[in-house]
């Protein structure tokens, strides 16, 4: 057994109270490769996802109850160390964290913050945070069914216009996430000076003509599924300043 009786009581515990599906990390545990230890950054990675999740679902619940007609149901996430399955695909720390409709869960990987942080030179924990809160915001999509509409007509177009519909799918998702970190500093005061910049920072990191031009590429626009960095960082700004769903329509935006 990898983890100690305190260790698995915890990761057990972070589990069952913020709506985190430990179970990868509960059945890796129990496999004799070195690869599979449960270390203790990969405790703190949990502990900290636990917090972040359980603020992000206060916040849309709030945001449900006053924009939407309906009641927001919780996201599930499910942490995993290494590999592991989703009904989207195998996942693993090469992919990076994901959305997955068929089931209605988040996938991370407790080795994403190092990435972000080391190899991507996205530090701090609100660059942590934005990332589990975009995720967060495709279940928001998912949920205003936004985003069953949206993938059933990248399926029926080329690879370009799919790569298109991506992005603002994504845009949207970074609008959402300005609307979490706006809700979260009035309802929780939970931001610090500085933070707001770490988010920013991070979503300009991760910006695909950043992404490309940082692996020795020529950014190439018609490749893109996330959009640039100025994109980005644009519509998180957009949903921070506003705190309005209405305001995130990437889809009927002419420029974005």
């Amino acid at each position: 057994m990898q983890i100690g009786g305190l260790g698995l009581l915890a990761i057990l515990a972070l589990g069952y109270f913020a709506g985190i599906d430990v179970t990868p990390l509960l059945e890796q545990s129990s496999v004799p490769a070195s690869s599979a230890t449960i270390t203790q950054a990969d405790k703190r990675a949990g502990m900290f996802v636990s917090v972040t999740l359980a603020d992000t679902e206060e916040v849309w619940d709030q945001v449900f109850r006053a924009q939407v007609d309906g009641a927001y149901r919780p996201a599930t996430l499910v942490l995993y160390k290494g590999v592991t399955q989703s009904p989207c695909g195998g996942a693993s720390g090469a992919t990076g964290p994901f959305y997955c409709p068929g089931d209605r869960k988040i996938y991370l990987d407790t080795g994403f913050f190092i990435t972000l942080s080391n190899q991507l030179g996205a530090k701090g924990d609100f660059a942590a945070a934005y990332v589990v809160a975009h995720e967060v915001a495709h279940h928001v999509q998912n949920e205003l069914g936004i985003l069953g509409k949206a993938n059933s007509v990248r399926q029926r177009v080329n690879q370009a216009e799919s790569n298109a519909i991506s992005v603002r799918i994504e845009l949207q998702a970074d609008c959402y996430a300005g609307i979490w970190a706006r809700q979260a500093e009035r309802q929780f005061g939970s931001l610090e000076q500085g933070d707001l910049q770490e988010a920013i920072h991070a979503a300009r990191q991760i910006g695909d003509d950043t992404l490309q031009r940082n692996s020795g590429r020529t950014p190439m626009p018609h490749t893109f599924t996330h959009g640039t960095s100025m994109q980005r960082v644009r519509w998180f700004e957009v949903g921070y300043q506003s705190g309005d769903l209405t305001a995130c329509d990437t889809f009927s935006a002419d420029q974005l």
